[in-house]
């Protein structure tokens, strides 16, 4: 569908449907589930094990395709975790799976696909060992990941940094840096001189945003009825 017909008041409804169902099943999954975070297709976020926190106006986009998943499977008892800052973007089909400690900063974004994972998930020689070698990730603010790009056991990247898609990050990548490739290696310094907005910047005043968005939702959906709604549903068409 290229248009969306929904009249304004069903498209509320629909939002209104998502946030209960964050905040019935989704919350109780995480140990700290900040305010004011978006889900869209909340039913498409699968939690496994703990704990797992994920800061305030959190953006968590999935598809039915390209689910959301966020694993702790601890490589001994008290190990293992996954720590989500605030005013961060996730994608559709992320993935991070954690044995022994993920820490992501304040206002992050991963693309789609992205992998975190701070563990083998097998030995090298002993392939009955279901967790292998691990070390935690550290990953600062205002980092963004590309497309498709893994970051494996041990990394550190600094604040403020690029990963390339596709990129494969088995060292530390240091702030203020563009990296590619595979091994992921620095191409490019940013220029600390120029201003930097982040996230956070976007979310500085949560109530004038929400506002914003509503009203253009409502300029979009202007005119829509719930009879060409439904007459889209069944014959759909495409717009010229």
């Amino acid at each position: 569908m290229i248009k969306d017909y929904r009249p304004y008041y069903i498209k509320k409804i629909d939002l209104l449907f998502r946030d209960w169902y964050t905040e019935h099943y989704l919350r109780p999954q995480f140990r700290h589930l900040g305010r004011g975070g978006t889900f869209m297709k909340p039913w498409h976020v699968v939690v496994f094990g703990g704990p797992v926190d994920l800061g305030d106006f959190a953006n968590v986009i999935t598809t039915s395709d390209h689910k959301v998943r966020l694993t702790v499977w601890g490589a001994e008892k008290g190990k293992g975790s996954i720590s989500i800052g605030d005013c961060c973007l996730i994608c559709p089909g992320v993935r991070i799976s954690s044995a022994t400690g993920i820490t992501i900063g304040d206002s992050c974004m991963m693309a789609s696909s992205v992998y975190i994972t701070d563990a083998d998930w097998h030995g090298i020689y002993d392939r009955t060992d279901y967790i292998g070698g691990t070390e935690p990730i550290t990953i600062g603010n205002n980092v963004w990941i590309g497309d498709s790009a893994v970051v494996c056991k041990g990394v550190t990247i600094g604040d403020n940094s690029i990963i390339g898609a596709g990129s494969v990050v088995t060292r530390d990548i240091p702030g203020n840096t563009v990296a590619a490739g595979n091994p992921a290696k620095p191409v490019k310094e940013l220029d600390p001189s120029l201003p930097m907005r982040t996230r956070a910047d976007w979310f500085a005043d949560p109530g004038k945003l929400t506002a914003e968005i509503d009203a253009i939702d409502r300029d979009m959906l202007k005119g829509n009825t719930i009879l060409g709604w439904i007459k889209s549903l069944v014959f759909p068409v495409k717009e010229l």
